[in-house]
C-alpha cells in the first residue's frame, strides 16, 4: 500500500511540474512526446529563399520535387517559421542565435562593424551593424572547439571566404550573369570569430567542393550548411544567366540534383539528415515559440509586415531516422533548429536558441524508434600483444536485425563491415600498447564500441 501511495504522489508531482511547460507552448500546439532523438552524425542544411509555406507545399506545388516528392519521403514541418525580415537576419540566426538588428534587416549593403556589440547575460549582442565582434560565436566556433568538422558550401562563391571589406560596400549581390553569389546568404562571413581566423578560408567554400567531400564519410563534415545561388534558391523570378532556371523551377532543379547526391553518399548512410527550409516568407511576419521583437529592432517583420517573426515557411527533414510521410504540427523556427543542432552535438545554446519557449526537433520528427535502439559490440580476444598478428572477431547485437548487417567496424586503423548476423573479422598486428577502442557504426541504429587491451611485446 505504501508503494502505491508513493507512486500516486510521484505521478501527481510530475503532472504539476509539467503544467507550466505545457501552457507555454506557442500557438496552443501539443508538445511532442518526450523522447530522446537519435544522434545525427552528418547534417546537411539547405536554405532556400522567400516563399510562403502555403505556396510551396500547397495542393499543386510549383516545385514538385520539394512540395510533393521530398515532403512524402521525409517529415513535413508545416509550422516552421522565419524569425524576421529580410534575408540576412534569418541566416545569422540559424548559426548564431542572434536576433535581427536594423542593419541586418536591411541586408547590410555596407559592411559596417556591429557596435557596441555588448553581450547580454543570455548571449545576445546589443547594437547595430553587420560584422559581429569576436566575442560573438557561432555554431561553427562551437563545433571547432569540440573537434567536430563543419563547412559552409556557397554556390558561385568566387573565392573561399569571399566577403566585403569591413566598412566598405557589399558588391556581391548575385545580379551578374557570371556571378550569382550573394554575400547576404552566407552567414559565416559576418562574424569576426570566423573571418579573422584561418578557418574561414578552409571551411567557407564554393559548392563544387561538396562533390569531392561526399566521396567518403571521413571527408564529409559533420555539419554542412548549403546555400544555392540566387537563381537556384528561388530568390530571383528570372535569372541573370538566361541558361539557368529561376524561381520555383530553380529550386526544383537544384534539389533534384543535390539531394540524391547527398543521399547516395556514405555519410548520409551513417545516420545522416537533410533539412530543407527557407529563410523567410514572401508575406506576413507570423512567429512562434514565444519570439518577441527586440532588443535591436522594434519590429522583426521590418518592411513586410508588423510582427515578431519572419512568417510561415515550412520545412522538410529527410533521414533514415524519419518515417516517410511523417507530418508534425509542432511549431518550430530557426532558433529551434539551432537548438536541436547544438543538442545533437552536445553543445551549449547560443543567444536566442537558448531562450525558454525554444524547443528542438523531437520524436515528432525523428519517429523511427529503431534509430534509438541500443546496440552492443563484442570483441574476441579482448587482450593482445603489440606486433603479434591476431584475428579479431567482432559481434554486433541489437534488437533490430536490419542494424546488424552492413555496420562499419573501425579498429586499429582498419575497417570491416558486418554480415547479416552482425559478425565481422579483422586480422592485424596492433601497433601500440594500451586500450584500443573498436567502434561499430550501424546504418541507422546507435553506434557501439568495445575495448581491446594491448600489452607491450616482451
Amino acid at each position: 500500500m505504501l508503494a502505491a501511495m508513493v507512486n500516486r504522489l510521484r505521478a501527481s508531482l510530475t503532472l504539476f511540474l509539467a503544467l507550466p511547460f505545457v501552457l507555454s507552448l506557442c500557438a496552443s500546439q501539443a508538445a511532442p512526446a518526450a523522447a530522446a532523438t537519435p544522434h545525427i552524425s552528418h547534417l546537411f542544411i539547405i536554405v532556400l529563399e522567400n516563399e510562403d509555406a502555403d505556396d510551396t507545399f500547397g495542393a499543386n506545388p510549383p516545385a514538385p520535387y520539394l512540395g510533393t516528392t521530398l515532403k512524402e519521403d521525409g517529415a513535413f514541418v508545416p509550422n516552421y517559421f522565419g524569425i524576421g525580415h529580410h534575408s540576412l537576419d534569418n541566416y545569422l540566426a540559424m548559426i548564431s542565435g542572434q536576433p535581427p538588428n536594423q542593419q541586418t534587416q536591411a541586408d547590410c549593403g555596407t559592411f559596417t562593424e556591429m557596435t557596441p556589440g555588448t553581450l547580454e547575460a543570455d548571449g545576445v549582442a546589443v547594437g547595430q551593424g553587420c560584422a559581429y565582434p569576436d566575442t560573438v560565436h557561432t555554431v561553427a566556433n562551437q563545433l571547432e572547439e569540440k573537434g567536430v568538422s563543419w563547412r559552409g558550401y556557397m554556390q558561385d562563391m568566387p573565392t573561399n571566404c569571399s566577403h566585403p571589406t569591413v566598412g566598405g560596400p557589399d558588391l556581391e549581390s548575385g545580379e551578374s550573369p557570371t556571378d550569382l553569389y550573394a554575400t547576404r546568404h552566407d552567414p559565416f562571413v559576418y562574424f569576426h570569430s570566423i573571418i579573422d581566423r584561418p578557418t574561414c578560408q578552409q571551411n567557407v567554400v564554393n559548392l563544387d567542393q561538396l562533390s569531392v567531400d561526399l566521396r567518403k564519410a571521413s571527408t564529409t563534415p559533420a555539419y554542412s550548411f548549403i546555400t544555392p545561388d540566387v537563381c537556384s534558391d528561388g530568390h530571383d523570378a528570372t535569372c541573370a544567366d538566361p541558361t539557368q532556371p529561376a524561381g520555383f523551377a530553380g529550386i526544383n532543379a537544384f534539389l533534384s540534383e543535390w539531394v540524391p547526391r547527398i543521399q547516395a553518399s556514405p555519410a548520409y548512410d551513417e545516420r545522416g539528415a537533410i533539412l530543407i527550409t527557407f529563410d523567410e516568407s514572401e508575406t506576413g511576419a507570423q512567429s512562434c515559440c514565444s519570439e518577441k521583437s527586440g532588443p535591436n529592432t522594434p519590429n522583426n517583420g521590418d518592411g513586410v509586415a508588423q510582427g515578431d517573426g519572419g512568417g510561415q515557411i515550412g520545412a522538410v527533414m529527410l533521414s533514415p531516422c524519419v518515417r516517410p510521410g511523417t507530418v508534425t504540427q509542432t511549431p518550430y523556427n530557426h532558433y529551434s533548429m539551432l537548438n536541436w543542432v547544438e543538442d545533437d552535438f552536445e553543445l551549449s545554446h547560443l543567444a536566442e536558441a537558448g531562450r525558454p519557449g525554444v524547443k528542438p526537433f523531437g520524436s515528432d520528427v525523428f519517429d523511427r524508434p529503431d534509430c534509438q535502439l541500443g546496440t552492443k559490440l563484442q570483441v574476441r580476444p579482448r587482450k593482445a600483444v603489440v606486433g603479434r598478428k591476431t584475428t579479431f572477431k567482432f559481434k554486433l547485437t541489437t534488437q533490430l536485425p536490419a542494424c546488424r548487417k552492413g555496420a562499419i567496424v573501425s579498429f586499429a586503423g582498419a575497417r570491416a563491415r558486418t554480415n547479416g548476423a552482425g559478425a565481422a573479422q579483422l586480422v592485424l598486428s596492433p601497433a601500440r600498447s594500451g586500450a584500443v577502442v573498436a567502434r561499430a557504426r550501424p546504418p541507422i541504429c546507435n553506434p557501439a564500441k568495445a575495448t581491446v587491451h594491448v600489452a607491450a611485446a616482451g
